[in-house]
């Protein structure tokens, strides 16, 4: 991977940290909009494939036949934190499509929603499977393949119908056949693809722009981002960067955040004039954007909503009221130490 400087750490005037990645912008058409670094950068989704994952289900007629609302529909795409909204949420999918919690295979890890941890220690309990982040992509699988009557047992195993279905719908959505989507298992032991950044980003910019699609899955690729912007908060949580990158976007930004410093987010059409097409944006952190652990033990990136923010402003995508509402995320952040001196700054370097 040719990664190129992202985003440098300073004290004083001395560059204590950097960053290194890429970024590929492509519109619906396939267009390279623009880059940095290499856009054809091989690289995981994580969890930014998961509205993908979601789409077969979706374009089959999941959501009516199980009755998903757009909330249901928002958690089945989500990392969500494990908090009691999250967890309520998934527990009632469950309830109604008639899977037990148990039958996941995601594993289980502590929350991330503070409350939800505190509440764990404090009681001395343990994390629950449906308090894994990914708990409402697999309560989705299983219902999908509960839906085609088959097998729930083995739905991880790639093998398995649902997962073949859901890797030809990826790498469809990215123009590539089968084969040249790269698989790996990911930390909650679903597949996981690895694709050119370019191609992600095409994925992204036609699930946000459904010209050229069938109806259905046109369909399917609608309700799926009005799910995730208009409940933003069973994406991520209240307050982190995806719920808020979203809800600040009021509709015409979609993003979700994926493991090691992947990010991706979509451009609805018309944003930057009216007839223009849809845009995907896709992101890689190399070092994976671990920058400190909160109390939750959650991972809190400090280059990916940053460097986000920077190629929307450096796009002429956001409002000064929209950039001022995202401020405390970046782009230019004070660094400051524990009795709050301004130490340095944190800041992205690149230009598109």
């Amino acid at each position: 991977m040719t990664a190129h400087l992202l985003y440098e750490v300073t004290r004083g005037d001395i560059v204590e940290s950097a960053h290194y990645g890429s970024i590929a912008i492509v519109d619906s058409n396939g267009k390279l909009i623009s880059s940095y670094g290499d856009p054809k950068a091989v690289a995981f989704l994580r969890s930014s494939a998961k509205p993908f994952q979601i789409l077969p289900f979706v374009e089959r007629g999941g959501v009516e036949y199980f009755q998903f609302t757009p909330r249901e529909l928002a958690i089945s795409c989500a990392s969500h934190e494990g908090s009691d909204l999250h967890v309520q949420t998934v527990e009632g999918i469950q309830k109604r499509i008639g899977v037990d919690e148990n039958q996941l295979q995601c594993g289980v890890h502590m929350p991330g929603d503070v409350d939800a941890f505190k509440w764990l220690i404090t009681n001395n309990k343990q994390p629950t499977v449906n308090q894994n982040n990914c708990s409402g992509k697999h309560t989705a699988m299983l219902a999908y393949a509960k839906m085609r009557r088959l097998p729930p047992e083995n739905y991880l195993d790639i093998n398995h119908p649902i997962q073949q279905e859901i890797l030809a719908t990826f790498a469809e959505m990215c123009q590539l056949s089968v084969n040249e989507v790269e698989l790996g298992t990911d930390g909650c032991s679903a597949p996981n693809f690895a694709v050119p950044l370019y191609n992600a980003a095409l994925a992204m910019a036609r699930l946000c722009d459904t010209r050229g699609l069938s109806e259905a899955r046109a369909s399917a690729c609608r309700k799926i981002t009005s799910a995730m912007t208009t409940h933003p908060e069973m994406i991520s949580a209240y307050g982190e960067f995806d719920e808020q990158l979203m809800r600040v976007g009021a509709g015409k930004i979609v993003c979700k955040r994926g493991a090691e410093g992947y990010q991706i987010i979509g451009l609805l059409p018309d944003m930057f004039s009216p007839g223009s097409p849809g845009v995907g944006i896709a992101l890689k952190v190399s070092d994976g954007d671990a920058a400190r652990m909160s109390l939750a033990l959650v991972h809190s990136a400090r280059v990916r909503p940053a460097v986000t923010l920077e190629i929307l402003r450096q796009l002429g995508v956001l409002s000064s009221e929209q950039q001022r509402a995202l401020a405390p995320f970046g782009p230019l952040k004070p660094v400051k130490n524990h009795r709050g001196i301004v130490t340095g700054q944190s800041r992205p370097v690149f230009k598109l």
